[in-house]
C-alpha cells in the first residue's frame, strides 16, 4: 500500500475555505478505508468556520470540518474481517484513550484524552470529514441497514446526542417532556421521547416554522413559540422566565413537566428550565451556550429538581440505528431533517453560509444541511 491523494475541504481563516489536496498514509490493520458520502454541518462546525474558534478552542493549524459523516467502505485492513469493501457506515469519530477511569466505565464520551475530527481541542487537531476519503478504525464504525441512506447514517451522530440525553434524563414511560429549541438536536430529542412512549411532548422555541414542522412530522405533539422579551436586570428577567415556563405549562393542561431538554444554550431558556420542571424532576443542559449564566438555583434546590449535564454521546450507535427504523414505523420521517443538500467540496462555503440561517432564499426552513464530498457536480 502506499500513500494516496485525496481532496480535502480546509478552514484557514475565519470563512477561508480552500479545497486542497492532502496525501492520506496507507491504512491500519485495524482501518477502514471510507468514501465519505455525506457530512452534516453542526453548531460547532459553523462556530469554527464563522469564528475560526469554538468557545475558548482555538484552531490552531488548518483543519477540516465535518464530522456527522456516514460513507461507503472501499478498503480493509488485514486484521477487519466485519467490514467489506462496498458496506455502507456510519462513523463515530470521538477516539478515546480506552486506559483512562470513564473510559473503563463506558463514560468514554467524557475522557480527556478523547481525539475528536473537526475538534480544535487535540493538537496536532483531528481532521474532520469533509474529505474524500479517510481512514478510521474499523471499531469505532456501524454498517447501516440496506435501506438507509447515507444521509440518515450521518444523522446518527446529533442522534446519539438526543439517545444519551434520554438515558441520562431516567424518563420513565409516559412522562411529560419539555423541549426548548427545535433546531436538529431538539428536534431528535423529542422524537426520542416520542418513540419511548412520553406522555405529551411539547416543543417551544422562538422561530414558529420550525415549531410548525416539529408538530406536523411528529416529532412532538404540541408547541409553544415563546415570545420575545428581555428584562432590565436579573430579577424581571427570571420573572419574565418563570411568567414563560407558566405559559408552556397551559398548552394541553399540562402543568409541570417531568424532564426539560434545554437544547438552546440561551440564559433566559435554562432559567425557564428550571422553573418549568416538577418537584423532583430533571432538567437536562442538552445546548452548549454561554459558559456563564445567572440561574435560580434555589428554584432547583428547594423542589430536588436535578441539573443534568448532557456531553456528546457514548455507546448509542446501534440504539440509534433501531430508533431510526421505529421512527419509520410511527410515521416520524426523520429524512425530512435534511433540508438542503449540497455536491461536491467546492460548494462548502455555500453550504455553511446556508446552515448559519433560518430559512432560504425560497422561505425553505433550514434544518440540517449535508455535503456530499464523494462526488463533484
Amino acid at each position: 500500500m502506499s500513500d494516496q491523494e485525496i481532496k480535502a475541504s480546509v478552514l484557514h481563516a475565519v470563512k477561508d475555505l480552500r479545497v486542497e489536496s492532502r496525501t492520506l498514509p496507507p491504512r491500519s490493520p485495524e482501518e477502514l478505508q471510507i468514501r465519505i458520502a455525506s457530512t452534516g454541518l453542526c453548531g460547532s462546525d459553523l462556530h469554527y468556520y464563522t469564528h475560526f474558534r469554538n468557545g475558548d478552542i482555538l484552531v490552531r493549524e488548518p483543519l477540516s470540518l465535518g464530522h456527522e459523516s456516514a460513507g461507503i467502505v472501499v478498503a480493509t485492513g488485514s486484521s477487519v474481517s466485519t467490514f467489506q469493501p462496498g458496506d455502507k457506515v456510519a462513523l463515530e469519530v470521538g477516539l478515546p484513550c480506552e486506559k483512562c477511569e470513564r473510559c473503563r466505565e463506558g463514560r468514554y464520551n467524557i475522557c480527556k484524552e478523547m481525539k475528536f475530527r473537526s475538534s480544535g481541542k487535540s493538537f496536532p487537531h483531528f481532521q474532520g470529514t469533509l474529505q474524500e476519503r479517510i481512514n478510521h478504525p474499523a471499531k469505532w464504525c456501524y454498517r447501516l441497514p440496506d435501506e438507509m441512506s447515507l444521509d440518515v447514517g450521518a444523522l446518527l451522530e446529533p442522534l446519539g446526542v438526543a439517545v444519551h440525553a434520554f438515558r441520562r434524563s431516567l424518563m420513565p414511560k409516559g412522562a411529560n417532556v419539555l423541549v426548548f429549541g427545535a433546531g436538529a438536536v431538539g428536534l431528535l430529542c423529542a422524537a426520542v421521547a416520542t418513540i419511548r412512549g412520553s406522555g405529551k411532548v411539547v416543543i417551544a422555541d422562538i422561530d414558529a416554522g420550525r415549531l410548525e414542522f416539529a408538530v406536523k412530522n411528529g416529532f412532538a405533539h404540541s408547541s409553544f413559540t415563546v415570545p420575545m422579551r428581555r428584562g432590565k436586570d436579573v430579577d424581571e428577567s427570571l420573572a419574565i422566565a418563570k411568567e414563560t415556563a407558566g405559559e408552556i405549562g397551559k398548552v394541553d393542561g399540562v402543568g409541570e413537566f417531568d424532564v426539560t431538554f434545554e437544547c438552546t444554550g440561551v440564559p433566559s431558556c435554562v432559567q425557564a428550565g428550571i422553573y418549568s420542571v416538577r418537584s423532583g424532576g430533571r432538567l437536562m443542559l442538552v445546548g452548549m451556550g454561554h459558559p456563564v449564566q445567572t440561574l435560580p438555583l434555589a428554584a432547583a434546590a428547594l423542589r430536588e429538581v436535578d441539573i443534568v449535564g448532557v456531553f456528546r454521546y457514548a455507546n448509542t450507535y446501534p440504539e440509534s440505528i433501531e430508533i431510526v427504523q421505529q421512527a419509520a414505523k410511527a410515521g416520524i420521517d426523520l429524512t425530512k431533517l435534511v433540508t438542503h443538500r449540497y455536491t461536491g467540496l467546492t460548494a462548502a462555503p455555500e453550504a455553511f453560509q446556508m446552515a448559519g440561517r433560518t430559512k432560504d432564499a425560497d422561505g425553505k426552513l433550514v434544518l440540517k444541511v449535508v455535503i456530499d464530498s464523494m462526488n463533484e457536480p
